[in-house]
């Protein structure tokens, strides 16, 4: 069976208020998002190539001790598209087996927090406890792969830097500070760009 992935119309986006790059508006933005009856699961490869839909998508940036988490996407990245990219989030498609019931996700936001833990998790191993905040919501409609998708951006406070990589897209795994990780800017994904750039705004 082909993958399910969850989605939103582009119009409730801009019904919300179409932006380009972060905005940090967070609770009015999630509040009409998850809606009773605007989320739903379509085909991916129909969410792919139809920029009438915007997939919602979990990106979990790790911060500990000033440092922040990094990693080059390897050759078997899901998604080809951003292979030997950098990157500073973690993420990717939320499917139905995150909702108890699919017909009621929209009604649990709930589920969606579970399913962002079940992500990050299938990528790497957490050895530490760590605090999860909702900082900004993130859209770049300036390249196809961000023209279907939508950001939800986690910043996870870890206690320790104790992160191990499961898949294996993911290649040389370090913590960076900001400062090197600017001067690796030009190598990263667009949206790990942008959150880079917006960083102060939403770290402590």
């Amino acid at each position: 069976m082909e993958e399910q992935v969850l989605v939103i119309e582009r119009k409730v986006f801009e019904q919300v208020g179409s932006f380009n790059g972060l905005a940090f508006d967070v609770d009015r933005c999630r509040d009409k998002i998850f809606a009773p009856g605007v989320p739903r699961f379509i085909s991916r490869s129909k969410a792919e190539k139809d920029p009438s839909y915007k997939q919602l998508i979990p990106y979990v940036i790790m911060t500990c001790g000033g440092k922040y988490l990094t990693y080059v996407r390897g050759k078997r990245a899901g998604e080809t598209r951003l292979v030997a990219k950098r990157s500073i989030g973690i993420g990717g498609h939320i499917n139905p087996i995150d909702a108890d019931n699919s017909t009621l996700f929209a009604y649990l936001y709930a589920n969606y927090l579970a399913a962002v833990e079940r992500e990050v998790t299938e990528e790497v191993s957490i050895e530490t406890k760590y605090k999860d905040k909702v900082v900004a919501l993130l859209n770049d409609d300036s390249n196809e792969v961000g023209q279907v998708h939508l950001g939800i951006v986690h910043l996870w406070t870890l206690d320790e830097p104790k992160v191990d990589r499961r898949e294996q897209m993911i290649t040389q795994m370090s913590f960076m500070t900001p400062a090197e990780l600017h001067q690796v800017r030009d190598s990263m994904e667009t949206w790990s760009q942008l959150c880079l750039d917006s960083l102060a705004k939403f770290t402590p």
